[in-house]
């Protein structure tokens, strides 16, 4: 969408926007590595998305669908200690890349949000960079804007928008009655089974200028197996920035 699209929350009242609260575990003494953390929250808030809990009649398909059929807004928080055990006890998916834990739980209004998550910080989440090798072979790869400085909690919510946007594209693809779609519900299908896997890297400016869909995103997805996450801009950066490129294994 365009930056004037994104930013329109002219008519919003505040206590009834509906967030996904994903949670990162960093310890004081022990804090995870970033790209592993990142991995993890990609991972977690597609699999909240696709559990079988939110398929229609199951316990979380009314705090899902209602919240994917508006805008997909996530909030980030950090806990520790006593404060992500007791997280831990909400509905949600945890998942471990390396030792990195991010929880993400189910949709919920603001006014709604419980005391475990409100009294947890939003601010403090970020992480010095890593430097975690190239990207193995198989897994999609969310690419990161090199040119947009994020906290890691800002990454975790974009890289979260990727893997969901991802999945939406492949479920697409899946309705389609020849070979192009028996091979997306293929690939959706392997990808749930192992967990949704993926690798979050960033990119030089000539990988990332080549990756970008430009004015064709339908193209691009067809073509090169590529989505963009473009940002309402309602935290940290300016609306309609493209933060994360979304690729598939081709």
């Amino acid at each position: 969408m365009p930056a004037r699209a994104t930013a329109d929350t002219s008519e919003e009242d505040p206590d009834n926007v509906v967030l996904m609260p994903v949670v990162l575990r960093i310890e004081r003494d022990t804090p995870p590595g970033r790209t592993a953390l990142l991995e993890a929250s990609a991972a977690a808030a597609v699999a909240v998305c696709l559990d079988q809990r939110s398929e229609q009649g199951g316990p979380w398909h009314e705090a899902v669908s209602g919240w994917v059929d508006g805008r997909i807004r996530k909030v980030t928080r950090r806990a520790r200690g006593s404060h992500w055990r007791a997280v831990s006890e909400l509905p949600g998916i945890t998942v471990d890349v390396a030792g990195a834990e991010a929880r993400a739980l189910l949709p919920a209004r603001v006014a709604d949000m419980p005391r475990e998550l409100t009294r947890l910080q939003i601010s403090g989440s970020d992480l010095p960079a890593d430097e975690p090798g190239p990207a193995g072979d198989g897994s999609p790869v969310l690419w990161l804007n090199p040119h947009v400085d994020m906290t890691a909690g800002k990454a975790a919510a974009q890289v979260g928008h990727a893997t969901m946007i991802l999945a939406a594209l492949l479920h697409g693809d899946a309705g389609r009655p020849d070979a192009v779609g028996e091979h997306a519900a293929s690939e959706l299908r392997r990808w749930h089974e192992a967990g949704f896997p993926c690798a979050v890297r960033t990119p030089d400016t000539d990988t990332w200028l080549r990756l970008l869909p430009g004015d064709e995103p339908a193209a691009a997805w067809r073509d090169r197996g590529v989505a963009a996450v473009r940002d309402a801009g309602f935290t940290e950066i300016d609306p309609g920035t493209v933060t994360v490129l979304a690729q598939w294994p081709r």
